[in-house]
């Protein structure tokens, strides 16, 4: 029995990897779909046409997660089309990676705001609905590295670390009202960002994971399916580490 059937989700950033992976797999499972993207129009028709064979609602819209103003009229143009929302994913993100000694402002603003403040403008723009429906199933995309942080990234760990925060305090805020708030976080993930590493900096990386191979957006997607489903009714407040054993 499919898993999501008459649910609404809103995946951020899910015109490729692990956003892109969850849409899929939210279809697959019956739920209807909206999603963001920033720029990759023809992706996006393309992730649309896909789930839309799956005989269930799509939608994409094309906006900057970073935006106050933004996240919230997609927000309403999606309670306007669907008629609900039970489910938010918010994955969208960047890196700007650099010493923190050579980091400039701009660099530190630019990852903050896409990958943090976006969920908080999601958030901020979602509860209220989940709120009046008495639940819903808020799943922030975190990281092995928010959670032990990488030279070399401290904006991007920054960033991480904060959802993991935020999300803790949103299950403490929102539970009585039915809502729940959980972090993935993914370790090393094959995807677009990591596929520009040099071969043998993702061998190393391979070295280090017990399992001895880097995740899919797949592995990440079964894991979001759980947190978005009723399996995990009594889950919230928690980070679920997707790594192979890494940490």
């Amino acid at each position: 029995m499919k898993l999501l059937i008459g649910k609404t989700a809103l995946v951020t950033g899910a015109t490729r990897g692990i956003g892109r992976a969850i849409a899929l797999r939210f279809a697959a499972e019956g739920a209807n779909v909206a999603f963001t993207y920033r720029s990759q129009n023809e992706a996006a028709q393309s992730l649309m046409a896909e789930i839309e064979a799956m005989g269930v609602q799509a939608k994409g819209y094309s906006s900057d997660a970073a935006s106050f103003e933004d996240a919230h009229a997609v927000v309403e143009d999606v309670k306007a089309v669907f008629g609900r929302i039970d489910i938010l994913v918010n994955n969208a993100g960047i890196t700007k990676d650099g010493l923190m000694m050579r980091m400039d402002e701009a660099q530190w603003d630019a990852v903050i705001d896409t990958n943090l403040k976006s969920a908080f403008n999601f958030i901020h723009a979602c509860t209220p609905i989940m709120a009046r429906q008495r639940g819903g199933s808020i799943i922030n995309m975190s990281s092995v590295v928010g959670v032990a942080g990488n030279a070399g990234q401290c904006n991007y760990a920054a960033s991480k670390a904060g959802l993991i925060g935020l999300s803790k305090s949103i299950a403490k805020e929102m539970g009585p009202r039915g809502i729940r708030s959980n972090c993935i976080a993914p370790g090393f993930i094959a995807t677009d960002m990591t596929s520009a590493l040099p071969e043998n900096v993702r061998q190393e990386w391979e070295k280090q994971i017990p399992m001895r191979r880097g995740g899919t957006p797949e592995d990440v997607a079964g894991v979001a399916l759980f947190l978005a489903s009723e399996l995990s009714s009594y889950v919230t407040g928690q980070v679920i580490s997707c790594c192979g054993g890494m940490n």
